[in-house]
């Protein structure tokens, strides 16, 4: 083992952190019955992580010793629809753009219905999936087409992404496997 001075060191972890929030309920007596229901006063339900404390932490199962070098402890709200939609479109490396210049690098345009976007962003939330997942569905839409298309024939022309080929591609690459992930 190699000792080292943590004293100067800064500590930030994050991560998803899956069942904490029964964690947090369970500390505030969110489903208690009887004459103390009413004396925690009314609970969030809907960002039980804007309540979250260091003992709440250690009972999740981190070493008090890590615990201790975290002294603010804060939380992210989870992406909505149009924070999804942007990350799919906007940044200078989305996954729009990137699939755009796959399709360039095989001399065919990809042309996406705005309603695949929308598809896309609908399934991240239904799966719970977050940002990360918009990759796994593009992946299990667009795998098909990756493939079919340098080795065709037909050069110069594009290739139109429509909602219908979403949803059959998305339903044949087995959704289940998306579901199980959330």
């Amino acid at each position: 083992m190699i000792q080292i001075n943590t004293q100067k060191i800064l500590f930030v972890c994050g991560g998803a952190f899956d069942g904490i929030e029964k964690r947090i309920m369970s500390r505030m007596q969110a489903n208690a019955i009887g004459y103390g229901a009413g004396k925690k006063g009314r609970i969030d339900r809907d960002n039980v992580l804007q309540y979250i404390a260091p003992q709440d932490l250690k009972s999740f199962g981190l070493i008090p010793e890590l615990v201790g070098r975290l002294p603010v402890l804060t939380y992210l709200n989870p992406l909505d629809r149009d924070a999804l939609r942007q990350i799919l479109t906007e940044p200078r490396n989305s996954l729009v753009k990137q699939y755009t210049k796959l399709f360039e690098m095989d001399n065919r345009k990809l042309v996406i219905d705005s309603g695949v976007l929308d598809y896309i962003v609908d399934k991240a939330v239904e799966f719970k999936l977050g940002a990360r997942g918009l990759r796994s569905i593009c992946e299990a839409i667009m795998l098909d087409a990756m493939y079919e298309i340098p080795s065709s024939e037909r050069s110069q022309e594009e290739f139109h992404l429509t909602l219908e080929y979403a949803h059959q591609r998305l339903e044949k690459a087995r959704l289940g496997k998306l579901r199980a992930a959330s």
